[in-house]
């Protein structure tokens, strides 16, 4: 097993090659087999440290939240065509899925300006901003982007970012997002 890794990590063995040592008419070999055998050793491991370490569970929920968060908002930025990928040839999928990227990049990066002006803000105002509030920040969130909306890329008339609403206010007027 350490001449078969040593080999693929100085690239000595094709993928092709190493196929063929794993498997004969399409059972296992006895290499195939101690792989196999070493592998659900940390699948088990894993499991085992996820039933018994509720600290790892709840890493794990975070990650797996934090993922279909991304997940949720890559779904209604790709709503124009119901979520399906409508060209019929390999690279009008990756330039489709490209663009997506490109939209939810620029919406977390949006999203990440704008929080960190408000912890500033907050900061500023005597707001104890604490480690604790900090991760339970996310620039996934859009509930404040109006996705049907009139889009204008001009550049703002003062540089900057929009200002933020006073969070004493019950007006609830045009911040400049529905636009």
């Amino acid at each position: 097993m350490l001449r078969v890794a040593g080999s693929l990590t100085l690239g000595e063995v094709r993928g092709h090659d190493l196929i063929r040592m794993l498997s004969r008419d399409g059972k296992p070999t006895g290499l195939g087999d101690a792989f196999a055998h070493y592998g659900r050793i940390f699948k088990t491991l894993h499991l085992l440290q996820f039933v018994s370490d509720e600290g790892y569970r709840r890493m794990i929920g975070a990650q797996l939240n934090v993922t279909e968060a991304r997940h949720r908002l890559a779904r209604r930025i790709f709503f124009g065509q119901r979520g399906e990928l409508r060209q019929h040839y390999r690279e009008g999928m990756e330039d489709q899925l490209g663009a997506l990227g490109l939209a939810l990049n620029a919406v977390v990066l949006f999203n990440s300006l704008d929080i960190d002006a408000a912890v500033k803000q907050l900061a500023a105002d005597g707001f104890p901003v604490t480690d604790e509030l900090l991760a339970r920040l996310s620039p996934l969130q859009f509930d404040h982007i109006n996705f049907l909306g009139r889009y204008a890329f001009t550049r703002p008339p003062a540089p900057g970012l929009r200002q933020l609403r006073d969070p004493h206010s019950d007006d609830e007027t045009d911040d400049g997002m529905d636009d």
